[in-house]
C-alpha cells in the first residue's frame, strides 16, 4: 500500500509530505482546490506523461517521491532487477528538469530504471478508477477487457493461444494471397523460359570454341581446290620439280660434294651433318604436303552444313550472348529457374489446405476461449448484481451480451454489456442506458468484483460518487469502506457521507501566501499554494459540516454527528459479519478435520 507522499515544485505545491493509513483515505476540498494534482503526482510517479508545465512557476526541477510497503511479488520484482529492499520500503521517485529541454528521471530505491520497468511496478501498486472510465467502459474492447480479466489465468492463457493461431492463420493468408497474385506471372514466366530452354536444347551446346573452330573449318571447305593445288606445288619444290631441280634434289647434290669434301678435311663434317638434316627434313615435308594433298577433296555438303550450324550460333549469341561462352551461361541459369518454378515448392493447393488446416485450429481456439467467457460472463453477471444490491440497484438487470463474429485476434465474439435499471425495460447497451450516477455506481461495482484475493495494493476512486446523493451516496460509501479492508483506498469525494466513513481524512485547500519581497520585476510577491492538511477528529466535524451544509451551523454538526454515528455502525456490522464468517469457517474445518 502507499505509505507515504513527497512532492517538491509540482504545480501549486512548493512542498508537501504526506503519510496514509490503511483501510479508507478520503481527499477533500472545494472544487478546483487541487486535489487532483495529488493523484496527478501518483500517476506521474508511476510512469504518467510530464510536461514542462507541471513544474512550479520559475523552478526548473521537481522531485515526486512515494514509499509502498513490500508484498511477497514487490520483493521478487526487486530480486529479478538487481534493486536491493530500502528499508523493508519500495521507495519510487521521479525527478523532471526543465534547462534546454525536458528531462525525467525514474528510480526505485535510489537506483534508476526505466519507463518499462515503471509501468510492470505499476500494474502491482495502484489502480485508478475516475470519472472518465465511464465514458471507456462503454467501449465494445473495454468491455472485452474486463470479462476477460475477472475470467482469470485460464481465460488469459486461452486469449494468449488464440492471439497465436490468429497471427499464424493470417500470415498463412497473406502468403496465400500473394501466391495467388503472382501465380499469371509465375506462369508466363514458366512459359518463357520454356521456350527459351527448347531453343537452347535443340542448339545442343556444350563446347565454347564450338564456333571459333567451325569458322576455321568453313575456311578449309571454301578454299579446298585451292590448297590441294598450292599443296602438289609445295611438294614439286621441295621434292619433285619438273623443271629444274627440287630442293631435295639440290640438297643431294650438296650433300654429295660434302661428302667428297670431308674425306680431305674433317672440319667439314659439321656442315655435312646439317644439310643431311635439312635433306631429311625437306624429305618428310615433302611426304606430309603429299600426304595432306591426297586429303584435301571438295565437300559441298560438309560446307552447307558448317555454314548452318554457325548461322544457328550467331543467332543464339545474338539472343543469349554476345559470346557463344555467355551463351552456354545463360542456359544453365534459365534451367535452375525453370527448376524452381515448376519444382517440388509448396503448390497453390498446398497453400489452400495449409491455410485451411490453420484456419480450423484458430476456429476451435476460439470455440474454447467464447466457453471460457460465458462460464465468466455468468459468473459476472452474478457477481455485478450482487454488488449492485447494496447500491440502491436492486431491481437492476444486467447482462453479458456474446454475438459471434469472424476470427479476430481477440477471438471470436462481439462482447457487450447489457443494462437495465428499470423494471420492465429491455435490456440495451450500458453506455446508452445508464445514467451518470447509476454507472458510477456500476463501475464501483466492477471494481468490487475484482477486489478479491492479491491484485494492487492501493486503489484510487477520483470521484466515483459523481451524479448521486442521498441514500445512494451511503450505499457507495458502505462499499468503499468494505474495499478498504482488503485494499487501501483512498479517494477524492465531495460527499460527506463517504468521507464520514473515512480512516483518515485529508483536506485539502488553496491559500495565497507572502514568499520574499517585492522586487522591480515582480510587482507582488503573493504566492498560490496548495496545502493540505491531516484532520484530527474535531477538524473533521468541521469539515464535514462545511461540505454538508457549506457552513459550520449547529444543525450542519449534529447531522455529521450522526453521519459518523452511522459511519460507526457501519464499521461495527461488517466487523461482527466479518466475525460470524470467520466462526463458521472455523467450525467447518473443525468438522471437516474430525
Amino acid at each position: 500500500m502507499l505509505l507515504s507522499l513527497r512532492i517538491e515544485n509540482f504545480a501549486l505545491i512548493d512542498t508537501l509530505d504526506l503519510t496514509f493509513t490503511d483501510g479508507l483515505n478520503v481527499l477533500t476540498g472545494e472544487t478546483g482546490a487541487g486535489k487532483s494534482i495529488l493523484l496527478d503526482a501518483i500517476d506521474l510517479i508511476l510512469g504518467g506523461k510530464a510536461l514542462s508545465s507541471m513544474l512550479r512557476t520559475g523552478e526548473s526541477r521537481t522531485l515526486l517521491e512515494a514509499s509502498f510497503s513490500l508484498t511477497p511479488n514487490l520483493n521478487t520484482w526487486l530480486a529479478d532487477t538487481d534493486i536491493d529492499p530500502l528499508d523493508d520500503l519500495l521507495v519510487c521517485s521521479r525527478e523532471i528538469s526543465t534547462q534546454n529541454t525536458l528531462r525525467s528521471r525514474f528510480r526505485v530505491n535510489g537506483v534508476v530504471v526505466n519507463k518499462q520497468q515503471v509501468a510492470q511496478l505499476r500494474e502491482q501498486l495502484i489502480e485508478v478508477t475516475a470519472q472518465g472510465q465511464a465514458v471507456q467502459l462503454g467501449r465494445a474492447d473495454r468491455q472485452r477487457q474486463c470479462l476477460d480479466g475477472f475470467g482469470g489465468e485460464p481465460l488469459l492463457k486461452q486469449r494468449q493461444q488464440v492471439t497465436k493461431a490468429f497471427a499464424r492463420w493470417q500470415n498463412i493468408t497473406t502468403e496465400l494471397n500473394t501466391f495467388r497474385q503472382n501465380e499469371q506471372q509465375r506462369l508466363q514466366n514458366i512459359d518463357l523460359l520454356r521456350y527459351q530452354l527448347q531453343e537452347l536444347d535443340a542448339a545442343n551446346l556444350s563446347d565454347p570454341n564450338e564456333q571459333t573452330n567451325l569458322e576455321q573449318e568453313l575456311q578449309r571447305l571454301s578454299h579446298s581446290v585451292e590448297l590441294e593445288q598450292q599443296s602438289y606445288q609445295v611438294y614439286q619444290l621441295l621434292y619433285e620439280q619438273d623443271q629444274g631441280d627440287a630442293c631435295g634434289d639440290l640438297l643431294g647434290q650438296a650433300e654429295s660434294v660434302l661428302i667428297d669434301m670431308s674425306q680431305y678435311d674433317s672440319q667439314l663434317e659439321p656442315i655435312l651433318e646439317l644439310v643431311q638434316q635439312a635433306l631429311t627434313q625437306v624429305q618428310e615435308a615433302g611426304s606430309l604436303i603429299n600426304a595432306y594433298g591426297n586429303t584435301v577433296e571438295t565437300d559441298p555438303e560438309q560446307l552447307q552444313s558448317v555454314e548452318a550450324r554457325l548461322m544457328e550460333l550467331k543467332q543464339i549469341c545474338r539472343k543469349y550472348g554476345p559470346s557463344l561462352e555467355d551463351a552456354i551461361a545463360h542456359h544453365q541459369t534459365i534451367q535452375s529457374q525453370y527448376a524452381d518454378l515448376t519444382g517440388e515448392g509448396q503448390s497453390l493447393e498446398e497453400l489452400e489446405q495449409t491455410a485451411a488446416e490453420y484456419k480450423a485450429k484458430l476456429q476451435q481456439a476460439c470455440a474454447k476461449l467464447t466457453a471460457l467467457r460465458q462460464k465468466a460472463a455468468q459468473q459476472l453477471e452474478s457477481r455485478i448484481l450482487q454488488e449492485l444490491k447494496p447500491l440502491a440497484l436492486d431491481k437492476v438487470q444486467f447482462q453479458v451480451g456474446l454475438q459471434s463474429i469472424s476470427p479476430t485476434q481477440h477471438g471470436a465474439d462481439q462482447i457487450q454489456f447489457l443494462f437495465s435499471a428499470n423494471p420492465g425495460e429491455a435490456l440495451q447497451p450500458l453506455s446508452e442506458s445508464a445514467s451518470g450516477g447509476e454507472m458510477s455506481r456500476f463501475l464501483l461495482a466492477l471494481k468490487a468484483c475484482f477486489s478479491q484475493g492479491e491484485g494492487v495494493g492501493t486503489l484510487i476512486f477520483d470521484e466515483i460518487d459523481a451524479g448521486v446523493s442521498g441514500h445512494v451516496a451511503q450505499a457507495i460509501a458502505t462499499k468503499l469502506y468494505h474495499l478498504s479492508q482488503n485494499h487501501q483506498v483512498l479517494c477524492v469525494t465531495h460527499q460527506p457521507m463517504i468521507a464520514a466513513m473515512a480512516d483518515a481524512h485529508f483536506q485539502v485547500q488553496k491559500q495565497v501566501v507572502m514568499q520574499g519581497a517585492k522586487s522591480a520585476r515582480t510587482k507582488t510577491a503573493e504566492r498560490t499554494v496548495v496545502q493540505v492538511t491531516s484532520l484530527d477528529d474535531q477538524q473533521r466535524r468541521q469539515e464535514l459540516a462545511e461540505i454538508a451544509g457549506g457552513q459550520t451551523t449547529q444543525q450542519a454538526l449534529t447531522f455529521v454527528d450522526s453521519l459518523l454515528q452511522q459511519a460507526g455502525q457501519v464499521r461495527q456490522s461488517y466487523a461482527n459479519g466479518k466475525t460470524a464468517t470467520q466462526s463458521k469457517k472455523a467450525k467447518k474445518r473443525a468438522v471437516n478435520s474430525a
